[in-house]
This record gives structure tokens, C-alpha cells and sequence, in this order.
């Protein structure tokens, strides 16, 4: 009777044990599916936003990490002394990845601006309703203009004229006609003036020369009229005698 008594005693032993190492194992599966299931949740900290520049504008980004791809709502306010100033755009949705989705709002944001960034998230036992923290400050350095956009120095500083400013200057100043352009020229290159030429004849003794010859010229015809006048009565007289 004994040795029935010693087999029954293991066997109820093993059965224990077995049950106990089932309860360990079951209880391992569930806190590891828990954590999993918490893993894979979507939460808070699945979402982050910065501002960034899109060229020459400004944009806000919000991307969502949540592996689960659980919808949210993202809302974004410009803050002004803790309050809401304004909302930027309309509120917009994304389902999160575990590569992550982003989602951008366009707002020309000026340097160290502060938004509030707000997740919203209603699916079954998922309820999320806060704000990203801390709020989002915009960069020192709000984004720069193109350079292609900016107006060049010679553009700027030398315009070209248009057709009406042009035209007055050519009818304030009418050009001379053609006899008051021409007339002085040929007066100076082709002959010289009285004055001129009077002072070189004055220079030269020209001028005392000429009369000089003149008067005897003048005596001479006059000697010889008379001579020829005096001969020719003298021969009428001799032929009337």
C-alpha cells in the first residue's frame, strides 16, 4: 500500500508544477502582449512639429510616428502673451506610419513666433486630446527671398526712358536751319572780312603804295591831254595863216 500512496504524491507534485510553469508562461504572454499592444498604441509623443521654410515661404510641419496608423486631428494656433491669437488654416488629419506622415500647414511665420500644436484622437479606447509640448517656437531667422525675385542695381538705378520723356527734349531744343548754319562758316574759311583786310594792307604799306602810283597815273594823263590839246590848236593856227 505504501509504494501507491508514493506514486499518487509525485504525480499530484508534477500536475503542480506543471500548472505553476503554464501560470508563469501564461502570465509572461500577457505582459508581453500588453506592452506591445501599449507600443503600438498611439499616443502623445508620437506626434512633433517644427517650422520650416518652403522657398520663400513659411510652413509649419506635424508628423505623426504612430506605427498603429490611427487618424488624428491637428489643429495649429498662433499664440500672442499665452493666448490664442489665431488659427492657422483649417485643422487637417493624418494617419500615422511607423516611417512617419507629415502633415503642413502654410503660415509665413515671423522669427521666434510660439504655436500651439493640438492632437486630437477619437477611435475606440484611444481618446488623446493635448497639446504637443513644449509649444513650438519658430526659428531666429525668418526665411529669405529668391535671388532670381530681387531687381538687379543696374535695373534699379539706371531705368530706361519711355517715349513721352524723350520727345519734349527734341522739341525744346529745334535744330538751326540750314542758312543759319552755313552762313559764318563761309564767311570765315573763304574770305576775309574788310577789317581783315585792311589791317594787312595797313601792315604791308599797301594802301600808301596805290594812291602814290595813282595821282602820278593821274598827272601823266592829265600833262599829256594838255600836250596833245596845245599841239593840235597850234597846227590850226599854222593852217589858217
Amino acid at each position: 500500500m505504501h509504494p501507491v500512496r508514493t506514486n499518487v504524491s509525485i504525480s499530484r507534485r508534477s500536475a503542480r508544477r506543471s500548472v505553476r510553469i503554464l501560470g508563469v508562461a501564461a502570465a509572461s504572454a500577457a505582459l508581453t502582449l500588453g506592452v506591445s499592444a501599449s507600443a503600438l498604441a498611439c499616443n502623445i509623443r508620437d506626434f512633433s512639429a517644427e517650422a520650416t521654410c518652403d522657398g520663400t515661404n513659411g510652413v509649419i510641419n506635424v508628423k505623426d510616428i504612430d506605427a498603429s496608423g490611427t487618424s488624428a486631428t491637428i489643429t495649429v494656433f498662433l499664440e500672442n502673451n499665452g493666448a490664442d491669437a489665431n488659427q492657422v488654416g483649417t485643422a487637417q488629419t493624418v494617419k500615422g506610419s511607423r516611417e512617419g506622415t507629415t502633415v503642413t500647414f502654410s503660415e509665413n511665420w515671423k522669427p521666434n513666433a510660439e504655436y500651439r500644436v493640438h492632437v486630437k484622437v477619437d477611435s475606440g479606447k484611444i481618446q488623446i486630446d493635448q497639446d504637443i509640448k513644449p509649444n513650438l517656437t519658430t526659428p531666429s531667422t525668418a526665411c529669405k527671398a529668391e535671388e532670381s525675385t530681387r531687381p538687379s542695381p543696374s535695373e534699379s538705378a539706371t531705368p530706361s526712358p519711355s517715349a513721352s520723356e524723350s520727345t519734349p527734349a527734341e522739341s525744346d531744343s529745334p535744330a538751326p536751319s540750314e542758312s543759319e548754319s552755313t552762313a559764318p562758316a563761309g564767311t570765315t574759311d573763304n574770305a576775309p572780312s574788310p577789317a581783315v583786310g585792311d589791317s594787312n594792307l595797313a601792315e604791308t604799306g599797301a594802301n600808301s603804295n596805290t594812291g602814290l602810283i595813282a595821282g602820278v597815273a593821274g598827272a601823266l594823263v592829265v600833262v599829256g591831254g594838255g600836250a596833245v590839246w596845245f599841239g593840235m590848236r597850234r597846227r590850226g593856227a599854222n593852217s589858217g595863216s
